[in-house]
């Protein structure tokens, strides 16, 4: 019997052992989530798993592991731009260990895997617009030393994320508002800063008795726009494109154009450097003087696809949205759009809003029909 089950086994492959072996020691693993136990997802509960984690284990293994998860819980507990959360990860790290001693180790990147978590971290940091303090330089100057990485990575950042946090010339608050208007008010404003004189109006689409999606509009036009608006030809259609999303930080608004025909350049002999004969200058358009436009193109709204005459952002994006906006505007001051024939250019609106036939639309098809 025993000389039978000798054979048996001296016959039988070593790698069916070895499967037969990790076949039987995989289906005990059991994989942990600390993060995933928690009922309120909030920076209270973050931190208690991170003391958790600490006070498990005096060597504290597997800490480069549970940096990578915590980093990547922390959207969902909405803890990423807290440094005091970043500040308790770090800490995580064992002290003095991963410090070199000489200059061959301080050049071969002395314990690469724990550099790399730690230079994740920053760039985490700097990708939410955390600014570290002395404090971080501190513990990595107590974790890693003076000649590790991730503390060189911490002075290029402590240099120039102070430079660019206040370079922008749109103003954004530090926690951007959870209303989708005041976003789209924000967008906006930095959509139109390039003429200063534009003015930025709020309109509900239930002024329009015939607009079927109610919601908001938010529309931005200038006195020069109204002008370049009534200097467009009845003949040619005014062109609604988009959407185009604007960025406000991870924030999204979609916003649309009114887009208009370009006047056409007049060719002109004059020698420029000519001062024998200085006509008087006609005014600013809209403003002071003549109300007629120049010849030239010189208004930053009248670009080489066409002129914008008006941008909105509205609640749905819809086409229905859209109809009651060149409404809203021909009703604030743009009687010139009760003339001239808009065209739509979005592919398909976002919600299923239906849109109905004009009459005069209807009349035309029954007699084309006949």
């Amino acid at each position: 019997m025993a000389a039978k089950i000798l054979r048996t086994l001296l016959r039988t492959k070593p790698t069916n052992l070895m499967m037969k072996r990790f076949e039987s020691t995989e289906k005990r693993v059991v994989t942990f989530d600390p993060f995933g136990n928690k009922p309120q997802k909030n920076k209270k509960s973050y931190l208690e798993v991170i003391k958790m984690f600490e006070g498990r284990d005096i060597r504290r293994r597997g800490h480069v592991e549970f940096i990578y998860a915590a980093l990547s819980k922390m959207r969902e507990f909405g803890v990423q731009k807290d440094l005091e959360v970043y500040k308790a990860l770090i800490d995580v790290l064992p002290k003095g260990k991963f410090i070199p001693t000489n200059i061959f180790q301080a050049e071969f990147m002395h314990y690469p895997k724990q550099q790399q978590c730690a230079v994740d971290l920053l760039e985490q940091m700097e990708d939410n617009g955390v600014i570290p303090d002395s404090e971080v330089e501190q513990m990595l100057l107590n974790i890693f030393g003076r000649r590790g990485i991730p503390l060189r990575k911490f002075w290029r950042m402590l240099y120039w994320m102070p430079k660019f946090k206040n370079l922008s010339p749109w103003y954004l608050p530090s926690e951007l508002p959870n209303d989708t208007l005041e976003l789209a008010k924000l967008a906006i404003q930095r959509i139109t800063s390039v003429d200063p004189g534009t003015a930025v109006d709020v309109w509900q689409t239930e002024e329009i008795e015939a607009s079927l999606d109610k919601t908001w509009i938010v529309s931005a036009q200038s006195e020069i726009q109204k002008v370049l608006l009534e200097e467009q030809p009845p003949e040619e259609p005014l062109v609604i494109k988009g959407p185009f999303d604007v960025y406000l930080r991870d924030q999204v608004v979609t916003y649309f154009t009114l887009l208009g025909k370009t006047r056409q350049e007049v060719e002109d002999d004059k020698d420029p450097d000519d001062v024998s004969n200085i006509e008087k200058p006609p005014g600013i358009p809209g403003y002071l003087g003549s109300t007629k436009l120049p010849s030239v193109k010189c208004t930053v709204h009248e670009q080489d696809d066409g002129t914008i005459v008006a941008v909105c952002a509205t609640g749905t994006s819809s086409r229905d949205s859209l109809l009651s906006w060149i409404r809203l505007l021909e009703k604030n001051g743009n009687q010139v759009l009760s003339k001239i024939p808009v065209i739509f250019t979005l592919t398909a609106p976002p919600s299923d809003i239906a849109t109905q036939e004009t009459q005069i639309a209807t009349d035309e098809k029954s007699s084309v029909n006949q």
